[in-house]
């Protein structure tokens, strides 16, 4: 074995606080324990977790889980009893030039010359032949420290790779010896995990870490064998240390992670899935140690997994649909307490999957939305009846629902004036009626109040939106006026949609909801604006595809723009039918589109678009729909999953519909049932979002899924002419 002594470029530490200086935070908490996110829009530049930092605090978020741990810095004095003045203390500046020494930034290290082929080799002679002395040798030597674990997969020793861009690590190597690890026999399988053992042991004493240590960190936790519940102590303790890490660690193993393949980060996310569900579930109990010894287990694993979810988040591509990062298993569990200690004690110890609400599935997400409506509609309900009573007033049921009587000529201003009116109740269980129809309102009559009174507003013909038939999608009419109240109205009805749980047929575009959770909670004080999101070409095209595609082309133009273009800082755009122009800056009809100021150009462009031309529209919507779903649950939601719960989702699995619908006169064999079905799975995908439509109001399927429908066919004994 051949060894080759180096050590790492050493940086002067000057310029290494300036670069970790220079690091956005990971997370912001106190150093007392996991708090409560604060009222941001989704999503924060908080990746780990979004909590509450009391002023003044400077402590890292990693402490939430080892309190006790003292800072690497902070080391014992040699004689605690010696008292120095400043001026007569001993330091490296005062010593002689030439007992000076370096420090360097990373461990001396041997490298070993080993490649993933030649490991192949050895794998390969090793199943022919059945001797593995030199495959388990590798293995214990590697998995021995972290100065061998950077020796061997390390791609050179010489450049530091002290940046977020490389690990410097040779992921193929790591592949090929964790892949081939479960072919080896069962001593170089332990061997692998006493050496972790050790290793974990060693390195929780250790107080200063290197970025061959976050390398180390970085190989061990892809283990595959971290799987197996009979590993999930040692497992355990890696993650306990991997969320203990500093934040300016945790942001190199973000950008590292997602340099990962799909295949292996989806490994990782669904192994640590599976390490929480296990934990939360264990199939046989005696397997794991009970969890009053262990309590820190999920909050270390949930840490680590915000870690893979961050890197998902800035990587330009999301590497796994976001949905990919819930936990199912956390649907059975008691998540209204969990959401109470959070909404309750929001500077407490105590840790809630609230303060990772990325975990949480719209089903639990949707769930507390509703318990928590239903909270505040019997809160309403119970304040209406004692107010009443306490007046000495005759009690009428009718006051405990927001009864809605409108006339079908005249829906529009009479479902404003209705709402208008009944103001203060919007947060109690919806009742609708039409004036001169008998009938009760059993669900519905709602449907169709809204399913009508959206139809209506959402026509070309009314002026309050624009349809663009490129993107499929509403926008906001630009013009102006002196009374956007109308505007209020679809705010109103899309958050009386969420809170009485009805799916509505809108079609706005994504940003929308961005700008709906910006921020998340209404502000105490009026004044800071609301829904001013800063978008990019990629929110244009989700509205404007063809003038997005054209911004792109400028940005892209390598001739003379200012010549070829002739285009200044106004911009001009229809208004009924009048068309006015607007300058994007002080004097921006003067000043002429160059090679230079494109960018600038394009930003505020698609800024004035998104936001500034329709701010009086969309602030008065946003106050409308946060008047009706003033909730803290709102800021576990992502904008996809805001969309989720007005429209619905557009993936239609009408099979899992045949499997929940119910038959009334007929039974799942009768050969017209069959017949029906034949034809429908055979329906392309345009006429079953018909037949939904017909069947339900909407296109789009509800939160929990098919199973969620009433989806019933009923049997009907009348002439069959029809």
């Amino acid at each position: 074995m051949l060894l080759n002594i180096t050590r790492e470029n050493h940086i002067p530490l000057h310029q290494a606080e300036r670069e970790r200086d220079r690091l956005p935070p990971i997370s912001s908490q106190s150093s007392s324990g996991l708090d409560r996110g604060p009222k941001l829009p989704y999503p924060s530049l908080n990746f780990i977790s979004n909590h509450r930092k009391e002023d003044g605090s400077h402590s890292l978020s990693s402490q939430f889980i080892l309190p006790g741990i003292r800072h690497g810095r902070e080391l014992p004095p040699i004689c605690p009893n010696v008292r120095l003045k400043h001026q007569h203390r001993i330091t490296v500046d005062n010593l002689p030039p030439e007992v000076r020494a370096r420090f360097a930034s990373d461990p001396v290290m041997a490298l070993r010359t080993k490649t993933a082929k030649e490991f192949q080799e050895d794998i390969e002679k090793a199943t022919v032949s059945g001797d593995w002395k030199h495959v388990h040798d590798f293995y214990l030597t590697t998995f021995g420290s972290f100065l061998e674990l950077n020796a061997a997969f390390k791609k050179d020793a010489s450049p530091p790779f002290n940046t977020i861009d490389d690990s410097g690590i040779n992921t193929k190597f790591v592949n090929a010896v964790y892949d081939a690890l479960s072919l080896t026999p069962p001593d170089a399988q332990r061997a692998v995990l006493k050496g972790i053992i050790n290793i974990l042991l060693r390195e929780w004493k250790g107080s200063r870490r290197t970025k061959d240590d976050l390398r180390a960190y970085f190989i061990l936790v892809q283990n595959p064998q971290c799987t197996s519940p009979a590993t999930y102590v040692i497992y355990a303790h890696l993650l306990r240390q991997i969320a203990a890490l500093a934040e300016a660690d945790h942001y190199f193993l973000m950008h590292w992670f997602k340099k990962l393949s799909q295949k292996r980060f989806k490994q990782l996310v669904e192994r640590l899935q599976l390490f929480i569900s296990t934990r939360l579930f264990p199939v046989k109990s005696e397997e794991l140690p009970p969890m009053a010894k262990c309590s820190w287990w999920i909050p270390s694993a949930t840490k680590v997994l915000s870690l893979l979810n961050a890197a998902n988040f800035i990587s330009s591509t999301p590497i796994l649909p976001f949905v990919d990062f819930y936990n199912p298993t956390l649907d059975h569990t008691d998540f209204m307490e969990d959401y109470r200690i959070w909404q309750t004690q929001g500077n407490s110890t105590r840790f809630t999957f609230c303060q990772f609400a990325f975990i949480l599935s719209t089903v639990v997400k949707k769930a507390v939305i509703q318990k928590d409506s239903e909270q505040q509609m019997i809160s309403m309900a119970r304040q209406s009846l004692v107010d009443k009573v306490s007046r000495r007033q005759r009690v009428d049921m009718s006051l405990l629902f927001l009864n809605i009587k409108v006339r079908r000529v005249q829906l529009v201003s009479d479902s404003m004036d209705e709402l208008t009116r009944n103001r203060a109740d919007l947060k109690k269980k919806l009742k609708v009626s039409f004036v001169g129809e008998a009938g009760l309102d059993m669900g519905g009559l709602t449907k169709e109040w809204f399913l009508l009174l959206i139809r209506q507003i959402f026509h070309t013909d009314y002026g309050m939106f624009t349809f663009f038939k490129d993107s499929h999608c509403h926008w906001f009419s630009s013009w102006k006026c002196d009374n956007y109240s109308e505007f209020r109205l679809v705010g109103v009805l899309m958050g009386l949609a969420v809170y009485n749980s009805i799916t509505l047929d809108i079609s706005f575009p994504p940003c929308v909801y961005k700008k709906l959770l910006t921020p998340p909670v209404v502000p105490c004080d009026l004044d800071p604006p609301v829904g001013m999101v800063t978008f990019t070409l990629d929110d244009l095209q989700q509205v404007m595809p063809d003038l997005s595609h054209g911004l792109a082309e400028l940005l892209s133009y390598e001739g003379n723009v200012e010549e070829d273009f002739c285009t200044t800082f106004q911009v001009s755009q229809e208004e009924l039918g009048v068309i006015k122009s607007y300058n994007l800056k002080p004097g921006g009809d003067k000043i002429p589109v160059t090679n230079q100021n494109r960018k600038e150009y394009v930003q505020l462009y698609v800024d004035f678009l998104l936001n500034k031309s329709i701010y009086r529209q969309f602030t008065t919507f946003y106050y409308g729909f946060h008047s009706v779903c003033a909730s803290d649950a709102l800021m576990l939601l992502r904008p996809e999953e805001v969309e989720i719960l007005v429209c619905g989702s557009p993936h239609l699995d009408m099979s899992s519909l045949q499997k929940a619908a119910q038959y009334e006169g007929y039974s799942k064999t009768d050969p017209t049932i069959r017949a029906f079905w034949d034809v429908v799975l055979g329906f392309p995908l345009k006429f079953q979002k018909r037949l939904l439509h017909f069947s339900t109001g909407s296109d789009r399927v509800p939160v929990g899924g098919m199973a969620d429908l009433n989806f019933k066919i009923s049997k009907i004994d009348a002439s069959t002419d029809w």
